[in-house]
């Protein structure tokens, strides 16, 4: 029995545990950075910070074992006066010699802020012996934040963002990082992007402004710019399902693609509705699959899950008890579904 909730600061321990198994700059194996992490979610939830500075870190459990085996994020604007949102615009520059009758379009890359950023996701981690459960956890932990965001459509920006990981090196290392980002600031991969997190006044202080030719590159790095991992394809797609599409952008330090969407039109978010739940006997693989949240007084106050469900009647929705169990719900609770 799985079931997804709203975090809060005494998940530090298995939630250090989770980021050991990945360790990104959204959810660093650092202890004091998943302390600040925890903090500002449980902050966020609360509503006490500015809508801006929101940052909500969902956990998915395992209810047999009461473990942590999973988490996402929402950051409700990624790009502000303190800490723009920056990446790569890759452009094109046309050149034509009529002396030599020769067309050439090379690929650039030039730096480009945004201090009025979108909203952004991220930070989804799943571990490993749960990735092949047919309980579509990937897919829950994912999709729940878009239905958070319909539940609270005035917290969040009208365009979403997702940076998606490249092809890296065995050790996490980035070739475009190495070849180019590097050379500007000194720094190791690892180094400017964990600097990044809290401070990224270095990138507009040591990367040039003019565009940067890729041909410049070596072959095997320009070859993956803008280019998705291996273990990211699937996200790609689902991204792609469910209306994103590639912005013509890329991380500063790893090449990897930007995807972007416009809130209401992402399909998760516009079909969003609240219905009504009442218990069937059963629903099995057959039966549409839907996301499921609601909010309420009792710790945890945001619970969520994916369920097979049966439409009834308008608005009234059938679910089984043991999923009802998994939400922590009556017969006839109002909560809000997506059809996933």
């Amino acid at each position: 029995m799985f079931r997804i909730r709203q975090s809060y600061r005494e998940d530090v321990d298995q939630v250090l545990a989770v980021a050991e198994h990945l360790d990104t700059v959204n959810l660093p194996a650092d202890r004091g950075h998943i302390e600040r992490i925890l903090d500002t979610s449980q902050k966020s939830f609360e509503a006490v910070l500015e809508p801006k500075e929101r940052e909500f870190l969902f956990v998915l459990e395992d209810l047999t074992t009461r473990q942590i085996i999973g988490t996402s994020i929402i950051y409700a604007q990624h790009g502000t006066r303190r800490a723009p949102h920056i990446f790569f615009r890759v452009e094109q520059d046309e050149r034509y010699s009529m002396t030599l009758d020769k067309h050439f379009a090379h690929q650039t890359l030039r730096i480009g802020y945004n201090y009025n950023g979108p909203t952004e996701i991220g930070g989804l981690i799943l571990l490993p012996q749960y990735r092949k459960s047919t309980e579509a956890l990937g897919k829950s932990l994912s999709y729940v934040r878009f239905l958070f965001m319909r539940m609270h459509r005035e917290w969040f920006r009208d365009k979403v963002l997702s940076e998606l990981l490249p092809p890296l090196e065995p050790d996490g290392a980035s070739r475009l990082w190495d070849a180019l980002g590097r050379k500007f600031t000194g720094l190791t991969y690892q180094e400017a992007d964990l600097l990044s997190k809290d401070n990224k006044e270095f990138i507009h202080a040591l990367f040039p402004d003019d565009p940067i030719h890729t041909e410049l590159l070596p072959d095997d790095v320009r070859a993956m710019i803008g280019q998705v991992g291996p273990d990211t394809k699937g996200v790609e797609v689902m991204l792609r399902r469910i209306g994103f599409d590639y912005a013509g952008q890329i991380d500063p330090f790893d090449g990897g693609p930007h995807f972007v969407a416009m809130t209401d039109q992402i399909s998760l978010i516009k079909n969003a509705t609240r219905v009504r739940l009442r218990t069937v006997t059963e629903a099995d693989g057959e039966r549409p699959w839907a996301m499921i949240a609601v909010e309420g007084k009792e710790k945890p106050k945001f619970r969520a899950i994916g369920a097979r469900v049966i439409p009834l009647e308008d608005g009234v929705v059938g679910v089984t008890a043991e999923a009802k169990t998994r939400l922590g719900v009556a017969d006839e609770t109002q909560v809000w579904l997506t059809y996933g």
